[in-house]
């Protein structure tokens, strides 16, 4: 069971320890704007799949300032000689139909439709046959937006599901798919009621083989709000190939106040039993809304932790190097970091990072504002 709220005055104090940041911390790349016509949750799409965005600021999510060195598995595909190009040149080419098409088939997928950015809003959800790879490649080229128009899941990847095909005896650890998003943002992304696998990942879901993020936002996703280890707003994974890590890389989650995710727990990102390692990203402006925490008190029905992350599970491992923290907010524990090792095994790792203003409304561990954790020992601090 979590520990007992700490005073508020210790929380203030608390501030000064080693996850303050010092002057020279890095700051957040600014904020994605919707563009004018983006499909947004309270708003029907539009008759067209894809609407031009010649407004939106320059492609750059991440912490420019980040300065962590990111090693050659982590970094992005080179996708010059694509399998599959979703459109023929225009917006209008590109549509939902043609971005399922291309996942089911798999391989390394560009997008050709036109020099502005585009958004496409997906009628279905983009499902990865697990026979088809095994490299899978998306690759937005910094102008395109997948939005789930406040309806639907983005990307769903699970070397599990038979629907998808089974291709080894053992689908809970095999070493494909391999599947990579970058160059891409993913907004308005909402698996609310979705049930298979224990649902979360308003954007993405993945189980099994391994699966990285390069240079892109997220925006703007959802999940559902209640339940005691369900989340992940934008992403959530349940297990990768012999417990390598996820690598983040480059990329935001909110950015700016109105665009961050949120869900019972995990407003950006939400595993079990899986490794994490974040380079040079900004999660900001993301919310954990359920109220009861895990296991859930008597009476409520559970979640509120982890403002940006939440993980959870026996054995794993997180390292957030070069990454910005900030503005996120958990209803129970953990407003920027909820890490709970079962077994007390993992270990938590934070390298010339910046983490401020993510309030844990119910508990934290003393001496790191915004972080609750269980683990093997007390987490590294690299300032």
């Amino acid at each position: 069971m979590p520990p007992r709220p700490l005073p508020r005055l210790l929380l203030v104090l608390a501030t000064a320890s080693a996850l303050a940041g010092c002057d020279s911390a890095p700051e957040a790349a600014p904020g994605w704007v919707p563009a004018p016509g983006a499909a947004v949750p309270s708003a029907a799409p539009s008759a067209a799949a894809v609407s031009p965005s010649p407004s939106r600021p320059p492609f750059a999510p991440g912490n420019p300032k980040g300065g962590a060195p990111v090693p050659a598995e982590a970094r992005a595909v080179d996708t010059s000689r694509p399998n599959r190009v979703v459109g023929t040149g225009t917006p209008a080419s590109c549509t939902s139909q043609a971005v399922v098409k291309a996942v089911a088939a798999g391989g390394v997928i560009t997008f050709d439709c036109g020099p502005a950015p585009v958004t496409i809003t997906m009628t279905a959800t983009a499902k990865i046959r697990n026979g088809h790879g095994p490299r899978i490649v998306l690759d937005g080229g910094g102008l395109v937006t997948l939005s789930g128009g406040g309806k639907r899941r983005i990307l769903y990847m699970n070397t599990c599901d038979q629907a998808q095909g089974w291709t080894t005896s053992h689908c809970q650890d095999q070493d494909h798919p391999q599947l990579t998003v970058q160059n891409l943002t993913f907004a308005d992304g909402d698996s609310t009621g979705e049930t298979a696998e224990g649902g979360g990942g308003g954007a993405i879901f993945v189980r099994g083989g391994r699966f990285k993020i390069v240079n892109s936002r997220f925006v703007r996703n959802r999940c559902d709000g209640t339940g005691p280890d369900l989340g992940g707003a934008a992403v959530r994974v349940l297990s990768q190939f012999h417990n390598q890590p996820v690598y983040v890389v480059n990329s935001t989650f909110g950015g700016a106040k109105g665009l961050g995710g949120s869900c019972a727990n995990g407003g950006a990102l939400s595993s079990i039993g899986v490794s994490w390692t974040v380079l040079n990203s900004v999660f900001s402006h993301n919310s954990a809304i359920g109220r009861g925490a895990n296991p859930a008190r008597s009476g409520t029905p559970g979640g509120g932790s982890g403002g940006a992350i939440y993980a959870d599970g026996n054995l794993f491992t997180i390292r957030v190097a070069g990454t910005v923290i900030e503005d996120n907010h958990a209803r129970e524990g953990g407003g920027a970091i909820f890490f709970v090792s079962n077994d007390r095994t993992g270990t938590l790792r934070i390298e010339h990072s910046t983490l401020r203003r993510n309030p844990s409304d119910g508990f934290e561990t003393r001496g790191f504002p915004g972080i609750f954790f269980l683990g093997a020992r007390p987490p590294t601090v690299i300032r």
